[in-house]
This record gives C-alpha cells, structure tokens and sequence, in this order.
C-alpha cells in the first residue's frame, strides 16, 4: 500500500512540476499535503522511537523534516521511486544534529536553589564581633585571658596552663566562671542562645 501511495505521490510530483514551469513562485502546496498525508504518521512513528517517546521533539522532528522537503520540492520532483527513504535519512540526521548540539552545549542550570541559600551577611558578622568584643570587656582580666587562651586560640586547659602559668585546676574553674559571666553579659546585650 505505501508504494501505490509513493506512487501517487510521485505522479502528483510529476503533475506539480509541470504547472509550476508556467509559475515557478507559487509554493507546491498540493505536493506538501501529499507528503504530509502519506508519510507524516509513518515518519511520526519512526521518530517516536528515535527521541524515547518524546512526543513534542518527534513532532517538531517531522515539521522540520516536511519543511526540507518543501525547500527541496525540485529535488523530490527528479528523484524516481519513494521519497519515504529521504524524508527517513532527514528525520534521523535532525534527530543526530539536535543531540549532539544538546551535547555540545553545556548544561542549564537552575538558579533557583541559589536563591534560598541565605549569603553570610557581613554586616551581621561585624555587630556579632562588636557584641562579642563589648561582652569580653566586661569580663575581668583574669576570666578574659582564660577565655582567650581556650576558647578564641584553641588551647587546650593544659597548654592554657602552661602558657598562663598557672595551675590546670585554676584555668578550669575560671573557664567555668567566665562563661557563665559572659552568658549574663551577651543576655545584657539581647542575645541569647
């Protein structure tokens, strides 16, 4: 059945290019429509397979693949037998040039997950520091430098002992009262943990 519609559409071809001798502007729409008619669910179907079921791809596939053999109406016309294997070679040769561009391209990315990641706010850093500074003002010399050697430097009691001079037990306790002390002294200021 496909030959004796490849056949009509040949001489529907033939009939074609004939009138468009005596007026070569006019598109050859009848000829569109024959091929559209007889090749457009077959070749629908072949491209379904080609894009993994991609339905709006495989259409867009078959226009672009009809609208090439518009543009080579001259070149369908001269050529004997079925035009079936032409529009089949387009059709895949699109699909192959539309998947290698996609690979050359490189990958969209959505910017949206970007948008609620909060940025450090450095602003927000700077009053945290000056709160921190202020509140270790307050402290007394001893509690700060204990805080400072432990906490701020990385010390561990031991070494904040020796560096100090001071007894381990000492630089414990401290530690204890100066935190406490430093929690009132942030409370003071509104923060709280």
């Amino acid at each position: 059945m496909g030959v004796r519609k490849d056949s009509v559409v040949a001489n529907e071809r033939g009939s074609r290019a004939r009138h468009r001798m005596s007026q070569p502007s006019e598109p050859d729409e009848e000829l569109m429509r024959a091929l559209y008619r007889e090749h457009a669910g077959p070749l629908l179907a072949y491209v379904l397979r080609l894009v993994a079921g991609d339905r709006q791809r495989a259409e867009d596939v078959v226009q672009e693949t009809l609208i090439r053999a518009w543009k080579n109406a001259g070149q369908l016309n001269r050529a004997t037998g079925s035009v079936r294997p032409w529009l089949v070679t387009v059709a895949r040769r699109i699909v192959i040039d539309g998947h290698r561009s996609r690979q050359a391209r490189p990958q969209e990315v959505d910017p949206s997950p970007l948008e609620v990641i909060p940025a450090e706010d450095e602003i927000d850093k700077a009053l945290w520091l000056m709160t921190l500074s202020d509140a270790l003002d307050d402290l007394t010399p001893a509690h700060r430098e204990v805080l400072v050697e432990t906490y701020f430097k990385g010390r561990t009691v031991n070494e904040a002992a020796e560096t100090l001079g001071i007894p381990s037990g000492t630089v414990r306790s401290r530690v204890f009262y100066a935190l406490r002390s430093m929690k009132l002294a942030l409370e003071e200021r509104g923060v709280t943990a």
